[in-house]
């Protein structure tokens, strides 16, 4: 598509596009190829998404790791086009092979196949029903996993991953000693997409574990590998770079003084809004992992359009791998990754908490969010918007560490809670009819360390009675979700009184001085004679009113209500005397452009790893997974079933390494919410659309998928047919009217493969009446050495064998007539897998640099290797 004459149609694109640089233009890419790249190329990838929260438009171009560099330039140029195109709105990419980031990688759910060659050496991206073909495929990584064309031989095989051989109609997936269950169901997957979307769901599908007994599949890989003599390699860990290395924030101000191009350091983490200035580009680095460029909209029109060419310089300067991945973002279009790197950020119209809005530059009187609890269950989203699981009407349990034990308090001091102690909370609610429990661990500011880690110990044996199915809450002094305010009914006392109905009341104890007061909030100040109701300006009705009634509990005394700027000379007697105090009407908490993140965890090396899940649905949450949900307002851990034991051990502590390592600088209080696979309340999955509540009963284990690819018959039938081919393969290299044949050494045929006759052939006829309606049978009744065992062992392949000409051409086929064309190119009636079997003598050494002879004497995975170096593959 050129660019340059047709703009137009740019905008009406939806959802994925993808388009590879061919003769320096971009050409469409089918969509059934969508996932599979050539080394050798470059791509440009467009999405468009629309949500909730607006259109979304992100272009990336991808460079592959033979790729020209004249191709990578333009590859980049048309970037640019379509970016001017879009009106400056997208977010741009720079994409390497390998190292592509998590958005790229999230429209690949099943899987990136990185193939050799490239589309100017003829290869098509995908020819469904095409079955000459002999490849090796190292699989790798998670969520997706990415697949990359290797040499056929063992030599490349290791103990901790997973390998796929393609041989057209038969696909063995091997698992190395050492690969997890998420890497082998993950390769499965890999497998069957490609027998259902490459070869039209007509090839089969075996899978060898290292170490079991897999006979019959291993002959198969021996006989196109050759023999395995070398023992296994361990696997190589994959490079990664850990949470507090993302979070090491420096911003530069990019400028030109005298020609030059100056890149200036401005701050470090934790990083403003009000540092980026419409006026100036900047460069935002992210400890080496990503480089971001952010162009004002105001900024020289030069300036932006140099922007990756300015990253590309920026990390060559820094000494920063090639590889390095480059996004750039527009002034009023960040995404939302580049927004979550700074500690506060205003949009406009955004909206700040649940339901709260107003405009930028201006404060909005907080109006309470009115809703139904009879509609929690019913709307998910709604559950997880407003943070509550239902209306808090349920039972309630509460005991208090002592002595490093649970200790039950009185029912009728529920909801007062002390600063030096820890508690824990059980919550009982029903759901379909069904028991549902929660557990909230609350823990005081000035609890002890000894208490805290008790409380963590006590909740986890109250978990195991009941059978691990709560849901556990982490609650620190301060920070208490709305849920659990719920389930006190506004009387949580810890004593400055806080919210609007007792769906969010909190009263919480500061210092009796004039310097706690704020004019945002009521205040109650108890006396031995009286108890003053104080209103700061800036409350509400619905404040004052719920004030009263914590009031009743707190005091028996009389009550006086004082209004800010109005207070008897008593009331400050009481304080010691007036002081400054904080007058400013409060500032609701960011939420507003935070959209929920979910990230796969990972500690098993000892070192912190997250990889986060852009476009996520419940599709993601895997049974031997830790996932971690950031919501800002709290986390997250779901628990897979099958994830390991250490894993799930530490899945706490790497929920606190993740908000300690957070780049904006969170609250380390931010409430940690346990989640168990199968037991999810409303509040998570509200944040997954269609969420399915029977997914975990209905479906399918690795071990129930790899049951039912075939019968033993079948891999039977397999070996069968890879032996026919072999021997056909053999019989006419041997024909007396090809020119350079040999017979090699010994006169016996150097593929015929184990248990399958030598035989001798004679000419075949080129007389068309002594052939029979089949060329096969044909074959066989011309030759007198071949007995009747030998034909019983072709007859039963299910599989039709690949057509042998029964007369050769009287004249070779020009080269030009063989390279680099596709199947439906050739001449009719040429076998598409033995292309360079039709070259004259000269035209053959001429290519591949040898004879015939010495060309069918080589291994097969060489052979093949060669006629796709020379476009005859």
């Amino acid at each position: 598509m050129d660019l340059d004459s047709d703009l137009s149609s740019i905008e009406k694109l939806q959802g994925l596009q993808i388009w590879a640089i061919e003769k320096m233009k971009m050409a469409r890419i089918p969509e059934k190829a969508y996932g599979s790249f050539f080394e050798g190329d470059c791509y440009i990838i467009l999405h468009n998404e629309k949500s909730s929260r607006g259109l979304s438009i992100n272009i990336h171009y991808w460079i592959g790791k033979d790729s020209a560099v004249d191709e990578q330039g333009a590859a980049a140029a048309y970037v640019a086009q379509l970016d001017s195109a879009l009106g400056d709105v997208p977010v741009q990419h720079r994409e390497v092979q390998g190292y592509e980031s998590d958005v790229f990688r999230s429209y690949f759910k099943n899987g990136i196949t990185y193939k050799k060659g490239g589309l100017a050496s003829g290869l098509k991206h995908v020819e469904t029903n095409m079955y000459n073909i002999q490849r090796l495929l190292h699989i790798k990584g998670k969520k997706p996993v990415s697949a990359t064309e290797v040499d056929l031989s063992w030599d490349n095989f290791n103990k901790g991953d997973v390998f796929l051989l393609d041989l057209g109609k038969v696909l063995i997936q091997w698992n190395g000693p050492k690969a997890n269950l998420s890497e082998k169901s993950r390769g499965l997957a890999l497998a069957r997409t490609i027998r259902d979307r490459e070869r039209g769901g007509r090839a089969q599908i075996g899978v060898v574990d290292e170490g079991h007994s897999s006979a019959d599949l291993l002959q198969i890989m021996e006989t196109v590998l050759g023999p395995r003599t070398a023992s296994l390699q361990d696997a190589v860990p994959e490079e990664k770079v850990d949470e507090f290395q993302k979070a090491n924030l420096r911003l530069y101000h990019l400028y030109e003084k005298d020609e030059d191009l100056v890149v200036q350091e401005i701050a470090t983490r934790p990083l403003t809004q009000d540092l980026l200035r419409h006026e100036d580009c900047h460069i935002l680095d992210q400890g080496g992992f990503r480089i971001y460029v952010w162009r004002g909209r105001d900024s020289n029109k030069e300036e932006k359009k140099a922007a990756f060419s300015r990253a590309v310089g920026f990390i060559q300067a820094k000494g920063y791998p090639a590889t390095t991945n480059v996004e750039v973002v527009n002034d009023g279009f960040e995404s939302t990754t580049f927004k979550q790197l700074f500690q506060q950020w205003t949009e406009k119209d955004q909206t700040e908490g649940p339901g709260w809005a107003h405009s930028l530059g201006k404060t909005a009187k907080v109006e309470p969010v009115k809703f139904n609890v009879t509609h929690l269950h019913g709307q998910p989203e709604l559950a997880a918007q407003q943070r509550m699981v239902d209306d808090g009407s349920g039972k309630v349990e509460v005991w208090r560490i002592e002595d490093l034990h649970k200790k039950p308090v009185d029912p009728k001091k529920y909801g007062q809670f002390y600063g030096g102690d820890c508690y824990l909370v059980l919550y009982t609610y029903q759901k379909s009819g069904r028991a549902q429990y929660i557990i909230y661990i609350w823990q005081g500011r000035h609890a002890s360390v000894d208490e805290v880690t008790a409380s963590a110990l006590n909740a986890i044996e109250l978990d195991h009675m009941y059978q691990e199915e709560p849901v556990q809450v982490r609650v620190t002094m301060g920070t208490e979700p709305r849920h659990f305010l719920a389930i006190f009914k506004g009387r949580l006392i810890v004593f400055q009184v806080r919210g609007t109905d007792e769906y969010n009341t909190k009263t919480t104890e500061v210092p009796a001085r004039a310097s706690s007061l704020n004019s945002s909030d009521v205040f109650l100040l108890a006396t031995s004679q009286i108890c003053y109701l104080w209103c700061g300006k800036g409350c509400s009705g619905d404040e004052r009113e719920m004030a009263r009634m914590v009031a009743d509990i707190i005091s028996q005394k009389d009550k006086q209500t004082v209004v800010e700027g109005q207070e008897p000379p008593s009331f400050w007697e009481a304080l010691g005397g007036r002081a400054p105090y904080a007058s400013d009407k409060r500032l609701q908490e960011k939420t507003s452009h935070y959209q929920p993140r979910l990230f796969e965890c990972s500690n098993q090396t000892g070192r912190f790893f997250m990889t986060e899940i852009m476009f996520f649905s419940q599709e993601d949450l895997e049974e031997d997974d830790i996932m971690l949900l950031d919501t800002w307002v709290e986390v997250f851990l779901w628990i897979g079933k099958e994830s390991n034991t250490y894993e799930k051990k530490e899945s706490v502590t790497m929920a606190r390494e993740y908000l300690k390592s957070h780049p904006a600088g969170r609250d380390l209080a931010t409430p940690i919410i346990v989640v168990k696979q199968g037991h999810e309340p409303p509040t998570f999955t509200g944040w997954f659309s269609a969420w399915d509540p029977y997914k975990w009963n209905n479906g399918r284990s690795y071990e129930e998928v790899k049951d039912s690819l075939g019968d033993v018959s079948a891999i039977s039938e397999m070996t069968m047919e890879l032996n026919n081919i072999n021997l056909l393969q053999w019989l006419s290299d041997e024909h007396p009217s090809t020119q350079g044949r040999g017979t090699p050494p010994g006169g016996a045929p150097a593929s015929a493969p184990s248990g399958v006759p030598a035989v001798a052939p004679e000419p075949l006829s080129s007389d068309p009446s002594s052939s029979s309606s089949s060329p096969r049978s044909s074959y066989y009744s011309s030759n007198s050495n071949c007995n009747a065992n030998d034909m019983a062992l072709v007859s039963k392949c299910p599989v039709a064998a690949p057509t042998v000409p029964t007369t050769m051409p009287t004249m070779p086929i020009p080269r030009e007539r063989l390279i680099n064309k596709a199947v439906e190119d050739l001449p009719e009636g040429l076998d598409p897998s033995r292309k360079e079997y039709y070259l004259s003598d000269t035209d053959f050494q001429d290519i591949f640099g040898k004879s015939k002879d010495e060309f069918y004497q080589m291994a097969k995975w060489k052979q093949q290797s060669e006629k796709k170096q020379h476009g005859l593959f």
